[in-house]
């Protein structure tokens, strides 16, 4: 039976992946109550686990490094508790060369090589060009659902990158920004969240990982 993970863990961790994050988005990234995310917020500042930042008219929480601690901590005990630590590494294996691929689609999808050899902005008027990489997308799309099947089936957690990854790609024929935007629901962002929750769930600095 696939574990629920507890709801405190779940609040640090959407911290955790989200980078800067206000208490909504807390609530939003597990289908939280947002009374009960606020709940979390008050007790992980006052165990000194996040921290409050403004970046001009934004505000967010992130994790301070007792907070990132923290957080791994948890994965680790919930992944031992689960005896899915072997198929996480599996999976992220798997994961690794799919990784590769994604970042060159979205190198691509940024610039193009004009016939001198230059690289200039990609400013999307080659439709030739863009449905190539998009079919590339889609391609990856199909391989990480069997993936993230394979996880949801021992951890909940992992169960919407499929989904959210498949419909930024869906949206970027009418907004390009869906495929490497800073939206929280761009194709990049999704494919990034989920290799931070692997790297954090088997306790891999982002530093050493491809």
């Amino acid at each position: 039976m696939p574990h629920v993970s507890r709801s405190s863990l779940l609040a640090l961790h959407a911290i955790r992946l989200g980078g800067f994050v206000d208490t909504q988005a807390v609530a939003d990234r597990y289908g939280m109550p947002v009374g009960l995310a606020e709940s979390h917020v008050r007790d992980f500042r006052a165990d000194g686990l996040i921290a409050r930042f403004s970046f001009g008219p934004d505000a967010g929480w992130s994790l301070t490094e007792s907070g990132r601690a923290e957080n791994e901590r948890l994965l680790a005990d919930e992944l031992s508790a689960c005896a899915a630590k072997a198929l996480v590494e599996e999976v992220y294996r798997v994961f690794l060369p799919l990784n590769a691929r994604l970042v060159q689609a979205c190198t691509d999808w940024q610039l193009t090589i004009l016939p001198d050899g230059s690289m200039q902005e990609n400013d999307h008027r080659d439709a030739s060009h863009d449905r190539r990489i998009l079919a590339d997308l889609a391609s990856l799309a199909k391989e990480l659902t069997p993936l993230t099947t394979r996880l949801t089936e021992r951890l909940t957690r992992f169960s919407d990158y499929d989904t959210r990854f498949a419909a930024a790609l869906t949206s970027a024929a009418d907004d390009p920004e869906m495929i490497t935007g800073t939206k929280p629901q761009s194709a990049h962002r999704v494919w990034f969240e989920l290799h931070e929750d692997l790297i954090a769930t088997l306790g891999i600095d982002r530093a050493f990982s491809s």
